[in-house]
């Protein structure tokens, strides 16, 4: 057994100072032809120590004052070189290293001097098993650095050393406050690779509270990229906004809003370049209008989900005021930050169901405003594929609106409004460029187009008083506009050469083909004749696009699937109709 000379710790301090210098210092100016330069250096520098390490605490005796250090910085640098082993994508060499870090110090992790090695190494392992896609394990390497901080902090609570403070003569430096000490910043990212391995694993709840989680404590340490974070924060809320958890939703927005203000007036006192100052500017313009799109699918869920419930209702589906599927998860409640005060921007929109056209009004014209923010910065010469989503978005507002509104008068007014919307940017798209967007936009004008057909009609069958020639002109034009939209979709899957809709639509197509089959069906039933000759050519139209319904799903087996319902009426229709058109046919004869 030997003692550990004094020249012998020098010489570690240094090599350590200079490991850290190259990985934080040097590495930012490694050539692009060399990027692993520096870390190859200190691995060389750490190698040695490793070497010099081990041999010490082979030799050194266990009760000597110094064994517990040196045993600290052995698993040290075992954790530095695992982490560059990763960095450097050897994992199994990374593996090695960290499996041997924790070989070494686990028994005796709960000491000041080792507990940061083994948890950054319990968060390093669990990094390398989700890369490695097995889930299971991450999970299990980052359970056990949750609990060993949790055991940590309670039973012990002192502040533990940092890696490269096991090698430094101890000072009283700057103060640390619990927030931002080591120990907290690595459990943070514990928690935060928690939340993505829950995702992984197809935990979305779960995932969402560790995300959630991981934000608050970046807000308690103030060490944070406040645009990255907003926009987690808005992210996560669109999490929220599918469980139907309002409340929390909103309430990430708004501290995304909150946090996005400050960095703007932050921005002012920040003295930097012109060319810095426009950087900043714009990511700051650009991820504002993100934040402001998720404001506006926010209105968008609260008004579905609000129709949902009210229809539900109508129908007797449920006794209780809230449909069991429309109640958030209880696990989400209390998900807030506490440290921010956000009234003034949570007081701006409800976060409860809707239930009159006033309640839904309020929450269209709060969403109007973020998607009008949102369309400032995408625009349709610089952004096309995202513009075209916001307008549809605005399309989508103007019809859960309409389903408040009791006047049918105004439902068509709010659905004109979603015709002017959609024609408006489908006819500034070339196809050729934007084909699926042209697409779904031909799509959702025909079922506009089509909604009113049915309000129209709907009010001429409940007045009883024979129609006006100019109100079945009416109808007829909005049906004829419908019709036109479909064909719009149906002349894009045409053979250039043979001008031929094909035998069988792509995979994510097929659907909406054949829903548009039975659509044009329905309009062509629905076109108001002036004569019996002109109502049976209708028909025969009509019958057609139901026949090709059928007979699509009779050569293809497996599209029956995707339109069961519509393929069932279908099959009705071709049975019965070609009787009530062969009557119609023998009074057009006679």
């Amino acid at each position: 057994m030997t003692e550990v000379s004094e020249d012998i710790l020098i010489e570690l301090r240094e090599k350590c100072e200079k490991v850290q210098n190259l990985l934080e210092g040097e590495s930012k100016r490694d050539p692009e032809t060399e990027p692993y330069k520096s870390v190859y250096a200190a691995r060389e520098i750490l190698s040695d120590m490793k070497s010099c390490l081990a041999n010490l605490k082979d030799s050194i005796r266990s009760s000597d004052p110094l064994h517990d250090q040196i045993e600290a910085m052995y698993g040290g640098v075992l954790l530095l070189l695992g982490t560059l082993a990763l960095d450097t994508e050897e994992l199994a060499t990374g593996e090695e290293h960290l499996m041997n870090c924790l070989s070494c110090l686990e028994d005796q992790a709960m000491q000041p001097k080792k507990v940061l090695v083994v948890l950054k190494a319990l968060n390093q392992l669990g990094l390398l098993w989700s890369q490695r896609s097995d889930g299971n394990k991450s999970h299990g390497y980052l359970q056990q650095a949750e609990q060993l901080y949790n055991d940590y902090t309670d039973q012990v609570g002192e502040q533990p050393v940092d890696v490269y403070a096991l090698f430094t003569v101890p000072d009283s430096g700057p103060a640390t406050t619990k927030a931002d000490s080591p120990l907290e910043k690595v459990h943070t990212l514990t928690l935060y690779y928690l939340a993505q391995v829950y995702g992984a694993m197809d935990n979305p709840l779960k995932s969402a509270i560790y995300c959630h989680n991981t934000l608050k404590r970046q807000l308690e340490s103030k060490d944070y990229d406040k645009v990255e974070w907003a926009l987690n924060s808005a992210t996560l809320a669109q999490f929220f906004m599918e469980q139907n958890a309002f409340r929390q939703a909103r309430h990430h927005l708004s501290a995304a809003s909150y946090v996005l203000d400050k960095h703007d007036q932050d921005l002012q006192g920040i003295e930097s370049s012109e060319d810095e100052r426009l950087f900043r500017k714009e990511h700051l313009k650009h991820r504002s209008a993100d934040v402001a799109r998720c404001w506006t699918k926010y209105g968008l869920m609260l008004l579905s989900a609000s129709r949902d419930r009210l229809m539900e209702a109508e129908e007797g589906q449920s006794g209780d005021a809230t449909p069991r599927r429309l109640r958030p998860p209880g696990e989400l409640s209390g998900l807030q930050f506490s440290l921010l005060e956000l009234s003034m921007y949570e007081d701006q929109v409800t976060d409860s169901f809707v239930l009159t056209f006033d309640d839904a009004r309020s929450v269209f014209l709060n969403s109007q405003q973020w998607l009008t923010q949102a369309k400032l910065y995408y625009t349709l010469d610089d952004h096309a594929s995202d513009h075209v989503q916001i307008i549809k978005d605005y399309s989508e507002l103007y019809r859960n609106l309409a389903f408040f509104e009791d006047d049918e008068e105004r439902q068509c007014k709010m659905h004109k409004r979603r015709v002017d919307l959609l024609e408006g940017v489908v006819k500034e798209l070339n196809p050729t460029y934007f084909l699926t967007a042209c697409q779904e936009l031909w799509f959702e004008l025909g079922e506009t187009y089509t909604h009113m057909v049915d309000i129209k009609l709907a009010k001429l069958e409940a007045n009883s008083d024979a129609p006006s020639a100019h109100a079945l002109q009416k109808v007829n034009h909005l049906a004829e506009q419908a019709i036109a939209a479909y064909n719009s979709f149906l002349d894009t899957l045409r053979d250039h050469k043979t001008k031929e809709i094909p035998d069988k639509f792509s995979k994510e197509l097929e659907r909406p083909g054949l829903l548009i089959y039975f659509y044009l069906a329905g309009l062509y039933r629905r076109l108001v004749a002036a004569d019996k000759a002109t109502k049976l050519t209708n028909l025969t139209n009509s019958l057609q696009y139901y026949q090709k319904v059928v007979d699509y799903c009779q050569r293809h087996e497996g599209a029956k699937d995707s339109v069961t319902a519509e393929l069932s009426a279908c099959q009705d229709i071709v049975a019965l109709l070609p009787l009530k058109m062969a009557k119609l046919a023998e009074t057009v004869a006679r």
